[in-house]
């Protein structure tokens, strides 16, 4: 027998799936029935594709991990280094090992930048929402970064300083005592760029997955707005 819970569910999506069919069929129509609009819709994927994006990079090797939020070691970190940093970058092990270890550093920058990209999502103005529900795969989310400009970098870049100043790996320890002439304020902002790429690409990937499985978020708006496209 299905549970109430269940059944309120589905009627709750069966509503908001059959509003959301009617406004889509009006356009330049904003809102939907239930006191609801669509730019609550984007609003809450947007949410929901950072919290999923943040709870997977600010986990314990959750860069590195990451199929999609990897990145490479900066330009500052690697060809464009001091002399000595370049004869330690000869060692492909040292090399590797200096990527895992910016990775793990990385989680502290998203740490800082997640809830400036929480509020961010929350309170969004969207002109066009109608035109992000049917945008591609990560429509919501380049919207989103197109909007917030650098200032995840700017978030990001406090929390990539302490871990590079208090990390007790010896590789990054190396390689940042071979950055003679560069302070830590100029590392961290290097990674920082790559960082804020990776976490992006993260919140798209969970975006396109929102879109795909609208009913993986058990959230009845999301359901009626994107099961029906």
């Amino acid at each position: 027998m299905q549970s109430i819970e269940t059944g309120v569910m589905a009627r709750r999506a069966f509503m908001a799936g059959t509003a959301a069919a009617g406004v889509l069929m009006l356009p330049g129509c904003q809102s939907m029935g239930g006191g609801f609009s669509m730019v609550d819709a984007i609003r809450r994927l947007l949410t929901l594709s950072s919290q999923a994006a943040f709870a997977l990079l600010t986990a314990p090797g959750g860069f590195w991990d990451s199929e999609v939020a990897r990145f490479d070691a900066p330009e500052l970190f690697g060809s464009s280094g001091t002399g000595l940093l370049k004869n330690l970058l000869t060692s492909t092990l040292f090399k590797q090992n200096l990527q895992h270890q910016l990775n793990i550093v990385a989680e502290k920058g998203a740490a800082r930048a997640a809830p400036v990209v929480y509020e961010a999502a929350r309170k969004i103005s969207v002109p066009d929402a109608i035109g992000l529900v049917r945008g591609g795969p990560t429509a919501a989310t380049s919207y989103l970064r197109a909007e917030m400009g650098p200032a995840l970098i700017n978030a990001m870049i406090p929390g990539l300083t302490d871990g590079l100043r208090l990390s007790s790996d010896p590789v990054l320890g190396q390689a940042v005592r071979a950055l003679s002439g560069v302070d830590l304020g100029q590392m961290a902002q290097s990674v920082a760029n790559r960082a804020d790429n990776s976490i992006w690409y993260q919140i798209g990937h969970e975006e396109s997955a929102i879109r795909a499985h609208p009913e993986s978020t058990r959230d009845p708006l999301l359901i009626g707005v994107f099961k029906i496209l």
